[in-house]
């Protein structure tokens, strides 16, 4: 199985201590998003869980106990994008995040951690010519840290359009001329992009349009082939390896205005402020009403045959 922690809030930015002690205490407790009162239980044990996947805007809380992580396999994704506070108010600095970067692949190796852009949209300020620039600039500074980048458009969940007025999606014009110009880029500094639910007919050279995670990402990633059943995908356009999330939403502290993950700021500080980090649960502690069940794990890996043996 995959266990996945970044697509509901960001865990090695705010919540890292949690986190480690979790890996320690050998187990972790989630709650439904949906129905609160249900609650499975995750066994951390590197035999279950095929790879750990990280999505975050700042991975620097996480790097100095690394060590502990290395029973298993991660693969790691960091989103820098070049917006101002005006969009992105409480991330840190671009230059301490792309710093984290460089000594996160200096300890998990290239092949393991992956760059987003995203989530891409256009406004005066921030222009296709803007970003066709920002991109190469960060590119060429990542380019030696990673062999790939992921790139998608904005899209305009309810809670994006209340929390960024006036926002729009990118025309397809824009996205054809924001493709060839990162495509363009990704030849030259030897990137792979990978679009992230977006239309097939933006595959260019060096851009393709498999996914952020697939399972031939993942099993270049690990040096192992993974037997990954037949299942119905997160999305139906997204055929990613991205299930069994522990995070929760409404817990993200970095105030983006196209967050899909956040209702509001007043709500996000109220969960935060519920955060212990000696409890198996992310937000909250258990109650007497919770309903446990232990959560189904299995392997995919096919341990017989590496990547390496073919």
């Amino acid at each position: 199985m995959i266990l996945n922690t970044g697509s509901r809030t960001d865990i090695p930015a705010f919540y890292s201590a949690w986190f480690y002690n979790r890996i320690r205490e050998g187990y972790v407790l989630v709650r439904n998003p949906y129905y609160p009162l249900q609650v499975s239980r995750y066994l951390l044990k590197p035999e279950l869980i095929d790879a750990m996947v990280f999505c975050s805007k700042n991975p620097a809380p996480m790097l100095d106990e690394l060590a502990l992580l290395s029973a298993f396999d991660t693969f790691w994704f960091v989103t820098i994008t070049p917006y101002r506070r005006d969009i992105e108010p409480y991330v840190p600095p671009k230059e301490q995040v792309i710093s984290a970067f460089q000594r996160l692949s200096a300890q998990v190796g290239r092949k393991r951690i992956s760059w987003r852009y995203d989530p891409v949209f256009i406004t005066k300020q921030y222009s296709v010519s803007w970003h066709a620039e920002q991109f190469r600039r960060m590119a060429d500074t990542l380019s030696g840290y990673t062999g790939q980048c992921v790139v998608s458009f904005i899209d305009l969940y309810e809670k994006t359009k209340r929390n960024f007025p006036g926002v729009q999606s990118v025309t397809a014009g824009e996205k054809e001329a924001l493709i060839d110009a990162f495509s363009r880029t990704a030849a030259r500094t030897g990137l792979q992009i990978h679009l992230c639910c977006e239309d097939a007919g933006l595959v260019r050279s060096h851009v393709d349009a498999s996914g952020c995670l697939s399972k031939e990402v993942l099993e270049q990633a690990i040096g192992c082939r993974l037997s990954v059943p037949r299942r119905k995908g997160i999305r139906s356009e997204c055929d990613c390896l991205l299930g069994a999330d522990i995070g929760a939403y409404n817990t993200c502290g970095h105030g983006c205005l196209y967050c899909y993950a956040n209702y509001d700021r007043a709500t996000v500080r109220r969960n935060m402020d519920m955060h212990d980090p000696s409890s198996p649960l992310l937000i909250g502690t258990v109650s007497e009403h919770d309903v446990i069940k232990q959560a189904e794990q299995v392997s995919w890996k096919d341990r017989q045959m590496s990547l390496f043996d073919l």
